[in-house]
């Protein structure tokens, strides 16, 4: 376990600690698994998708409508993560929401989607977040022909140790830079933000690169667009939230990963 957690907090990029924690949990059975993470939260909902990391193995054919047709706003978990002060629950309450009568059309065709990928059985976690815009969970869900009552005892005998590698994972992927389901930004806007952060203004910016000011004003528009926010002020916090700033070598900007 020790070394375990050793190597994970020496990842550098989000991949990498992806990949540990998938490998790992599958070793408990749960061999899918989605987590998402957003530092821009608003109106009490999880915020435009396009600004959360989100990284799953499941099937790429669910995510494509789960993610791509929005079916996730229905989902009972993504509520649940959004809206629960509980830091785990078991997925065992979904059969008692099949056959409820107040399901709504989006509700019901989740539930619909999840039987036919197999996603059945499971468990939720949220994890703690000390601002009230970062909202994050994970579904971990047990492999095919694992029913709610087998994973509910591999969950009884390894709770504490899944949720603390669950939340190891989340505190060293939440350091980590990653751009979201954005495209990253160049090297170029990147460091004409980190100078503005400094306090530099657009024409000392230009004298420090070597570049025209008229050069570093459309390096700051490009990275406003590619950020979709309408100020350099913006840019620059969303930018730092996402850890896009300062890079150090082999801590390349994590990319969204669907599979």
């Amino acid at each position: 376990m020790a070394r375990y957690m050793d190597r994970m907090l020496k990842c550098t990029t989000v991949e990498d600690a992806w990949s540990m924690h998938t490998a790992r949990m599958a070793e408990y059975g749960f061999d899918r698994i989605f987590y998402a993470f957003t530092r821009f939260r608003s109106f009490g909902d999880f915020g435009d998708i396009q600004d959360a990391l989100i990284l799953s193995n499941h099937d790429r054919a669910y995510l494509d409508v789960f993610l791509g047709k929005g079916l996730y706003k229905y989902a009972p978990m993504v509520r649940w993560v959004s809206g629960s002060s509980q830091m785990w629950t078991s997925w065992s309450f979904a059969d008692a929401m099949r056959n409820s009568p107040n399901l709504s059309p989006g509700e019901r065709e989740v539930l619909r989607l999840n039987e036919k990928f197999g996603i059945i059985a499971g468990y939720s976690l949220r994890f703690l977040e000390t601002s009230a815009r970062n909202t994050s969970g994970m579904g971990l869900c047990a492999q095919r022909g694992m029913s709610q009552s087998d994973i509910d005892a591999v969950w009884e005998e390894y709770r504490e140790e899944i949720i603390l590698l669950c939340n190891l994972f989340h505190l060293k992927v939440s350091t980590l830079p990653h751009t979201g389901q954005r495209p990253p930004l160049t090297d170029r806007q990147r460091e004409v933000l980190q100078w503005v952060a400094d306090g530099k203004t657009v024409q000392e910016t230009a004298i420090i690169m070597g570049l025209t000011p008229q050069a570093i004003e459309k390096h700051l528009r490009n990275a406003r667009k590619a950020l979709d926010v309408e100020t350099t002020a913006q840019a620059v916090a969303k930018a730092a939230a996402m850890n896009q700033f300062y890079l150090l070598r082999g801590g390349e900007t994590g990319k969204r990963s669907r599979q």
